[in-house]
């Protein structure tokens, strides 16, 4: 069972920034690709970006594109998503995502075999 941990969630004005961080237990990062998936209330969960597992390679949601930087620490053990110029549409609960492939294949949700619990992100006006 990977264990997955979000962290970085809260409160953002629209335009403003927030960075998520994601870490695992009981297992190594490096060999997997990792990405963020989120889901707004009453819609469906929404691939947002992936990350190689070796840090060569990103795949990016035409949603986030420019606005969102993923970026890993195999050192740490440490996924991030720098969120910036956050937009009230961008509320939702963001989650970090595993896949047991080294490279991304993509971003969709599908794609990824294991989840964290999750951690909600508002955006206000």
């Amino acid at each position: 069972q990977l264990n997955l941990v979000e962290s970085g969630g809260g409160l953002a004005q629209s335009g403003g920034s927030l960075r998520l961080s994601c870490t695992a237990s009981r297992f190594t990062f490096r060999y997997y690709a990792i990405g963020w998936v989120r889901q707004a209330p009453g819609k469906e969960h929404e691939g947002l970006v992936c990350i190689n597992a070796d840090d060569d390679g990103t795949r990016y949601a035409d949603s986030v594109k420019g606005r969102f930087t993923i970026s890993r620490d195999n050192t740490k053990n440490m996924v991030y998503l720098q969120m910036d110029n956050l937009r009230p549409e961008d509320t939702a609960v963001y989650y970090c995502a595993a896949d047991v492939r080294s490279s991304c294949s993509g971003y969709e949700a599908s794609g990824f075999d294991y989840w964290g619990q999750g951690t909600q992100v508002t955006v206000s006006s």
